[in-house]
């Protein structure tokens, strides 16, 4: 059932040389489900082993998101401390998975781009934003979870310690502007339409040229980023989701309501 959800909540095509992932769950904001994770992972492996495919292209469906994190309902079957440890283990291994792909990756990102949305977006090769482009981490006011070390190590060598700590402190939604300045994204255009158009011109562009090249640089980049162990983080892991706050940022979120932080 999972396999068969994930295909309509994340559909794949090519085009020229294109793969093409689309985030199809629109009234929800594009939110992931595990299935969905798995399926995007996939994908990536497809396109390692398929060398028809030149370039993969990541966007939501619908004007409001590109990705706006986990579903929240996937958080409310966690039951023992191990349930957030494979979590994290999850999302490290399907960004990563992201991250390592053979061909290029181009987030194109229009509407909210939050939470785990923002992490596939990090993940990518190249992202291109319109003006209403929203990306952040808001988990200090939402569910008082963490980055794994993962994520904070990949997110710290895209655009600074300094200001991961500014988002994740402030938990705020940094605009189009601010987000092409600090390089959150490559590149800002007008409207949805736009940003289709561009992004196909440039996945396209990036497809004609030497696939050699293009993965000798990818792999370049990524030794000279050392990433710490899952293991030297578990410890931030258990010590957020297995809290009281924990608990209380997801009813509260669940139930529409501020949530009372405690720091238990």
């Amino acid at each position: 059932m999972d396999q068969a959800v994930a295909a309509d909540d994340l559909v794949f095509e090519r085009r020229d040389g294109v793969g093409w992932i689309t985030f199809n769950r629109p009234q929800a904001r594009n939110a992931f489900t595990f299935a969905m994770y798995e399926r995007l992972a996939g994908i990536c492996e497809q396109a390692n082993d398929d060398r028809s495919i030149k370039v993969l292209a990541l966007r939501g469906a619908g004007d409001k998101a590109f990705a706006s994190g986990t579903d929240i309902n996937q958080f409310r079957e966690f039951r023992t401390p191990q349930d957030s440890i494979d979590y994290e283990n999850r999302i490290d291994r399907v960004l990563t998975t992201l991250e390592q792909c053979r061909v290029p990756t181009i987030a194109a990102i229009n509407g909210f781009c939050t939470g785990g949305g923002a992490g596939i977006a990090a993940a990518c090769d190249l992202r291109i934003g319109t003006r209403s482009t929203r990306i952040g981490f808001p988990i200090a006011r939402t569910l008082g979870n963490c980055l794994s070390m993962s994520n904070v190590s990949r997110l710290t060598a895209l655009i600074g310690a300094a200001r991961v700590r500014d988002l994740i402190f402030t938990a705020r939604l940094v605009e189009a502007a601010e987000a092409a300045s600090i390089g959150l994204l490559g590149e800002v255009v007008d409207d949805l339409t736009a940003l289709d158009q561009r992004a196909d011109e440039i996945a396209r562009l990036v497809a004609s040229h030497a696939p050699l090249t293009l993965n000798a640089t990818k792999q370049a980049v990524a030794r000279l980023q050392r990433r710490l162990s899952r293991d030297e983080g578990e410890d931030l892991i258990l010590m957020c989701y297995t809290s009281q706050d924990f608990r209380e940022g997801l009813d509260a979120f669940l139930n529409k309501r501020a949530p009372q932080w405690r720091g238990q």
